[in-house]
């Protein structure tokens, strides 16, 4: 599969739908929403289905525009991004499998292949700087819109340029995206630094419950649904709770738990330097990045806690 085959195939599809993973992050919705702002310049009749997300990228162009359902066809199209499973788009595969043609763009080394055509580039730190080459073969422009949109994807992955996965090759993007009159520093503001009252709530609670394990290599802590009513928190609120973890002088892994069900829980791990979180998460059907993995849990607080602590043990030195 080349990047030759996905331009035919875009440039054939009329209807196109867009969807991404379940809980977007900033590299979900802004990879999302410059391919859409992309496709709508090629005009194409072009859905972009995203459930539910933060209110805190309503800033983004094209966000107004974010439907919660598809419509009843089988579109020409299905395009998935930064989505490792079909699983991950969360009760709207339908509308991308009954497309005509699939395809995924995405940057998780744990993807499953699973479009009929498959770009993915585990190298690069984000979904939406791969986007950056796409749209090139696509002869597309990328103006100031699309490309805030891809800034706020390349911000969010590279933590603000903080991590490994960051190239010279980024900041070159940037640079560009700059002369383009893009708003680096304000979207960097957006997207890092303004947090909700619930999330600063949410941050107070999952400080006071940390644990220090293992001589302080694991940092482990939770918010239960009860906690999420009352703080009155939204989608994406809890985003940046598992860093606070990692971010303590001596930790390796950080382990955070939140409780989607009764008896369901959404652990998210992070690691500073030799622990490979996603394959800790592979363990129990999850997956992600070798330092920012994530998987769902059926069962107890008390029992999700023991397996992944016990799991985590294992990696470390």
């Amino acid at each position: 599969m080349t990047l030759d085959d996905i331009k035919n195939e875009i440039e054939k599809a009329n209807t196109i739908i867009i969807e991404t993973h379940e809980t977007p992050d900033g590299d979900a919705i802004g990879s999302s929403l410059a391919m859409y702002l992309a496709l709508k310049t090629m005009g194409k009749d072009v859905d972009i289905v995203i459930p539910t997300y933060s209110r805190s990228f309503n800033f983004l162009p094209g966000a107004s525009e974010i439907k919660k359902e598809g419509k009843d066809i089988n579109y020409d199209l299905g395009i998935a991004l930064d989505c490792t499973d079909t699983k991950r788009l969360k009760g709207y595969e339908p509308c991308f499998e009954n497309a005509r043609v699939t395809i995924c763009i995405d940057h998780h080394g744990s993807n499953k292949m699973f479009a009929d055509y498959n770009y993915v580039d585990p190298v690069a730190p984000a979904c939406a700087q791969i986007l950056i080459v796409v749209l090139g073969k696509l002869g597309i422009e990328i103006d100031k819109e699309i490309g805030t949109c891809i800034l706020t994807g390349i911000i969010t992955d590279t933590g603000g340029f903080k991590y490994e996965g960051v190239t010279t090759e980024t900041f070159e993007f940037v640079a560009d995206l700059l002369r383009k009159g893009v708003n680096v520093s304000d979207t960097y503001k957006r997207v890092l630094q303004v947090k909700t009252k619930s999330n600063f709530l949410l941050t107070k609670k999952i400080i006071d419950r940390m644990e220090f394990l293992e001589d302080g290599k694991i940092t482990f802590t939770y918010i239960t649904t009860q906690d999420i009513e009352e703080v009155n928190a939204e989608e994406g609120d809890h985003e940046g709770l598992v860093e606070f973890g990692r971010d303590i002088e001596g930790v390796e892994v950080s382990i955070f738990l939140r409780q989607l069900d009764e008896n369901c829980f959404k652990a998210s791990l992070r690691s500073k330097d030799y622990v490979n979180v996603a394959d800790v998460c592979i363990m129990f059907n999850g997956g992600g990045h070798e330092k920012a993995a994530g998987c769902t849990m059926n069962m107890s607080l008390e029992e999700a806690k023991e397996k992944i602590i016990n799991r985590v043990k294992t990696f470390l030195k």
